[in-house]
């Protein structure tokens, strides 16, 4: 066995199969292209999922990849295991080779067992391999091919095992591409079983560790169930690297390895800890940061930020988790956005994009450090405004048991009708009752028991403040009451659930037989806006295949040759018409254009004539929709250019629209762009737009020409092959895009940026027009500034919107003075209405109680109103009620604090609000409620004495 560095065994399986002739293809997006089906790439094949699908056609039937891939969300997760096994991770290499239509399972037996245990490659012990092959099981045949390859290239018999269903088939989804797997195995040694027992294969997974799955995809599932052999095989194989390292560098756990060491020893300097055999707390801390900090900046490399949805969440929850595992080795202060550098330096030669992006991902990690960190204060002060009802009932819950417990007492020493006994028997009824009244009583409050907090509240805070089950535990045992644990991991179970149904999309249906064998289709439009003698090779209607399409019907037309430009990097398709083959007749009005497979244009049609399959059509794009789409289109690459430009080349774009009405663009930022920065950008766009700039195009372009020569920007979410189109505006912009373009920046005519918002954490979108779209805007503009003008007069030093808005500013500040006299006046008109109103409280069971009706009072002249009736009552309780502006009810009680232990002010305004359909509550010397029935503010207000005595006993 050779000993081999991490990034030497990737790049050797990259080499092998380079040397039989695979295509080596870089790594696609941690965030999927187009599937819905998703949440992360988790497996070397999604970026090949449509080829397999038949969606889409590559220049290449043999292909090699490492592709980069993260389980943390969604159906395949692994986020509470990492750390604390030896294999687990959010992020992971998968090493694969792939063959579409190619070779079958004879070639990739042969290829994998040859890296595997030549001496020229990983020369590993063949001794120590085992094999497996599926054995047939629910009506699919055994697979004796794999059996008989295996046997082939030497695999002793009795080191071939067979599997069911359930670990060795494989399938894309419900229905689709699936088929049987054969794993290899490697035996790492007695000393790696959990066990301590010498166990055989297939009875010891921590010995045993499989490091290559290979699929041979031979069947189509159907949706009910029926296996067709495929046409065209494939296989799709995976080995993970962090297993292999593990592996060739004779390590048990993966953590061991070159891949983690450097980090982990990163981890340890900045948390100022140390790495110790047996202290497995610090340890799993230490390897949680490690992880992580790969999975958190290589997804915000990818173009993901912390949110609180989606894969924002996913990665928030990365990142917090392991700032928590900072917290609990000592550091409070930020560190992680350290540790992206130290990823970056680990990883870049095999991830170049992460030397540009370094310096990003670490403003976006240190920016959630410190969010987190107020989130941890917040969080900790809603655990104990939570925690505070369950501690008052465990007081409440001890007194009535101590209490209890003394009744008993006294009853068997014979002293029941002592006055002692007397005493404590009404203490333990008025505790009692106290306690079944407690306001924001729950299940977990009712009856005598010990108070728990629920699971469910806890596993809110968890959720929504990060803070860890752990930590609550502690406090709660701090506080002696309970947590309701089994309901915390209901919550957490019934989440994980609705998240992987969130994300378990529909899956992919093979394509149409209708699509998925035309040849491609040829595009005309980047040089002309009319086609001639297109033939039409299909027509669908409804997802059939067609042989006719009727004057009226909607349908999809697929033609050899085209003008129409379809959907794609983010701009829309043309719209236009179809013509005879004589130009005479309009046999179709176009709407759309789309790419139902990669390659085939599929032109969105409603019938004026019968159109029928072989008809020799023209194809004519509306000029005028194609050409106010080139404008927008083309000052979105003026608009990225001049947003890296203004606020830095961090800026990378995250999503596009480029229709004949307007252009969106998103981006990455951190902060809101300010009205200053935007006028520079429109500025800068402009400046460009009237140099009147050539616009180049180069077709053919090798990527590695393109990106590394032409310093060409890549767009978010696009594919790209080994040949690209590249669009350079003199050295102002450089981009690979696919879209049409104007031939001179001057035909845009003008750009105006309509403004700016946050799409989410950490992406911005700004919306713009051009051309005829900007002239509408300026119009629009001018009429708005004649219409200020004549509001605010003229003023020869101000501009119309200044001198409005001084006007406005004026006459706010005249509001404002009027409402203050107003609510003085209202204030002066109630206190005196109420001034002598001390004298008409009612006194019940010794408690004075005064209930007066005050509308068109705010809350707080309200709560004034009652401070200064509680000092002329002395002693008592006060209740005021009136409508507001905006017709609902306000009920406020004060009571006196000599009164506050035999009443409280939350108990009396909860049943006052009752009666005018509300609810409320507050402190026991001043609460407060609303209501929507204000016809029975006179009747709840009537009632207060009664209610008070009700509450007295």
């Amino acid at each position: 066995m050779r000993t081999l560095s991490g990034n030497a065994i990737r790049e050797m399986f990259l080499a092998f199969f380079e040397s039989k002739d695979h295509t080596r293809v870089h790594s696609s997006s941690l965030v999927p292209h187009n599937d819905p089906t998703l949440l992360f790439t988790n497996a070397g094949m999604n970026q090949f999922k449509d080829v397999f699908l038949g969606l889409e056609k590559r220049p290449y039937t043999r292909a090699t990849t490492a592709q980069k891939c993260v389980r943390a969300g969604g159906k395949h997760n692994d986020l509470e295991n990492v750390g604390f096994t030896r294999r687990h991770h959010t992020f992971f290499e998968m090493l694969g080779n792939f063959s579409f239509g190619d070779y079958f399972k004879k070639e990739a037996i042969a290829y994998a067992w040859e890296l595997v245990t030549s001496p020229d490659w990983f020369a590993l012990d063949k001794d120590k391999l085992y094999v497996t092959i599926f054995k047939g099981e629910n009506g699919v045949d055994r697979d004796a091919e794999a059996y008989q390859f295996w046997l082939d290239v030497g695999v002793p018999k009795e080191r071939i095992f067979e599997i069911g269903m359930k670990d060795n088939f494989w399938q894309m989804g419900d229905t689709g591409p699936c088929g049987p797997c054969s794993e290899i195995f490697y035996d790492m040694g007695l000393e790696a079983s959990e066990t301590g027992k010498d166990l055989p294969f297939g009875e010891d997974e921590a010995r045993y560790v499989e490091i290559w799955n290979l699929v041979f995809m031979q069947f189509d599932r159907s949706a009910d169930g029926v296996l067709t052999p495929l046409p065209k095989p494939c296989v799709d194989t995976g080995a993970g690297l962090e297993r292999l390292t593990a592996v060739l560098q004779g390590k048990l756990s993966n953590f061991e390895t070159d891949l983690f060491v450097p980090l982990i020893a990163k981890a340890t300097e900045l948390t100022g800890t140390k790495l110790q055999e047996g202290a497995a707390k610090t340890d799993a801390s230490l390897r949680i940061i490690a992880d992580h900090a790969r999975a958190a900046t290589l997804l915000i490399s990818d173009g993901v930020h912390p949110a609180n949805e989606g894969r924002g969440y996913v990665l928030r929850k990365i990142l917090r988790r392991a700032i928590r595992h900072g917290r609990l080795l000592g550091q409070e202060k930020p560190f992680m956005d350290q540790m992206v550098f130290a990823v970056r330096d680990k990883m870049q030669d095999a991830y170049p994009e992460l030397k540009d992006s370094a310096d990003r991902v670490a403003k976006v990690v240190k920016a959630e450090e410190k969010q987190f960190a107020r989130v941890m204060e917040t969080g900790l002060e809603n655990l104990e405004k939570q925690f505070a009802p369950y501690v008052a009932a465990k007081k409440k819950s001890d007194a009535i048991r101590l209490s209890g417990e003394k009744i008993r007492r006294l009853e068997a020493a014979g002293k029941k009708e002592t006055e002692e006994y007397k005493s404590e028997f009404d203490f333990l009824q008025r505790t009692i009752r106290e306690f079944s009244e407690q306001e924001s009583v729950d299940d977990d409050l009712s009856g005598l028991h010990e108070p728990r907090f629920p699971g469910g509240k806890a596993f809110h805070l968890y959720e929504t403040y990060g803070l860890p089950i752990d930590f609550m535990l502690d406090a709660a045992r701090d506080a002696e009451i309970g947590l309701d644990m089994p309901g915390f991991e209901r919550a957490r179970a019934e989440e994980q659930a609705r998240a992987r149904a969130s994300w378990k999309g529909g899956s992919k249906a093979t394509a149409s037989p209708v699509y998925r064998e035309l040849p491609k289709t040829i595009f005309e439009g980047y040089r002309q806006l009319e086609s001639t003698h297109c033939e039409a090779l299909a027509l669908v209607k409804d997802g059939l295949g067609a042989q006719e399409v009727k004057a009226g019907e909607s349908a999809e037309v697929v033609l050899d040759h085209t003008s129409f430009y379809a959907d794609s990097g983010g701009q829309v398709g043309d719209h236009g018409w179809l013509y005879s083959e004589d130009g005479n007749v309009v046999v179709a009005d176009v709407l759309g254009c789309t790419k139902p497979v990669q390659g085939i244009f599929a032109h969105k049609i409603i019938a004026k004539q019968t159109i029928v399959l072989g008809d020799k059509l023209n194809t004519v794009v509306d000029p005028a929709f194609r050409s106010a789409t080139i404008r927008n289109h083309t000052g979105t690459h003026l608009l990225h250019a001049a947003l890296r430009e203004t606020l830095g080349t961090h800026v990378k774009q995250a999503g596009s629209l480029n229709d004949p009405h307007h252009l969106r663009f998103d981006f990455s930022h951190f902060t809101a762009v300010a009205d200053e920065e935007l006028q520079d950008i429109e500025d800068l766009i402009n400046k460009n737009v009237l140099a009147n700039t050539q616009v180049v195009t180069l077709e053919d372009v090798p990527i590695d020409v393109a990106v590394n020569e032409y310093h060409a920007m890549a767009l978010f979410g696009e594919k790209y092959g080994d040949k690209v189109r590249v669009v350079k505006i003199g050295d102002f912009s450089t981009e690979l895009c696919g879209g049409t373009h104007a031939a001179a920046t001057g035909e845009i005519g003008l750009v105006k940026l309509l403004g700016e918002n946050s799409v989410s954490s950490g992406v911005r979108r700004v919306e713009a027009v051009t051309g005829t779209g900007a002239l509408a805007e300026f119009r629009r503009d001018f009429a708005v500034s004649k219409v200020a003008e004549k509001i605010a007069g003229w003023n020869k030093m101000l501009s119309p919107a200044d001198a409005l808005l001084e006007k406005i500013s004026l006459q706010e500040e005249e509001l404002k003075r009027l409402r203050r006299e107003l609510d003085e006046a209202r204030m002066k008109s109630a206190a005196g209405r109420v001034s002598n109103a001390a004298a008409e409280a009612i006194e019940v069971s010794g408690v004075k109680v005064l209930a007066q009706r005050v509308d068109a009072l705010d809350r707080g002249q309200v709560r004034t109103l009652v401070d200064n009736l509680r000092g002329k009552l002395g002693s008592g309780v006060v209740v005021l009620g009136g409508v507001q502006e905006d017709g609902k009810v306000s009920l406020i009680v004060g009571v006196t604090k000599d009164l506050t232990s035999r009443v409280q002010a939350g108990k009396i305004v909860g049943l006052l609000a009752q009666k005018v359909g509300g609810s409320g509550g507050g402190r026991p010397d001043m609460a407060e409620a609303g209501g929507k029935d204000a016809s029975q503010l006179d009747a709840a207000l009537a009632s207060a004495p009664e209610v008070v005595q009700s509450l007295l006993g």
